[in-house]
């Protein structure tokens, strides 16, 4: 399984961005995606999750109300909608996939919330 991860940037406070996460593999409705974040200078931290299919999302405290988290199994892809965004939420945010006891990363893409 293959994550390539796109749509960071350079943003202001209280802006948005909508990451991407195109996933190869010819199961992805079967699999358990998730984003994470690693600050500068801090350990790589769980942003959201969501199942398979048909499940219910779930998100770290510090982006509950503000992050969405999302999957189109047709194009393969996860997404995340971070809105209201703050300079803490600077990062670099990976893409992970669960396929039975398989776990795959992205490379990253980077996130800088800054006036």
């Amino acid at each position: 399984v293959q994550l390539v991860e796109s749509g960071g940037g350079l943003v202001q406070p209280g802006g948005s961005l909508r990451l991407s996460c195109a996933a190869s593999g010819s199961t992805f409705s079967s699999y358990l995606m998730m984003w994470y974040r690693q600050p500068p200078h801090n350990k790589r931290e769980f942003v959201a999750a969501i199942p398979s299919a048909g499940g219910v999302a779930h998100y770290a405290d510090s982006v509950k109300g503000r992050f969405t988290i999302s999957r189109d199994n047709a194009k393969n892809t996860v997404y995340l909608q971070m809105d209201s965004l703050k300079p803490e939420d600077t990062a670099v945010y990976y893409c992970y996939a669960r396929e039975n006891l398989n776990d795959y990363w992205g490379q990253g893409t980077q996130v800088i919330v800054s006036s």
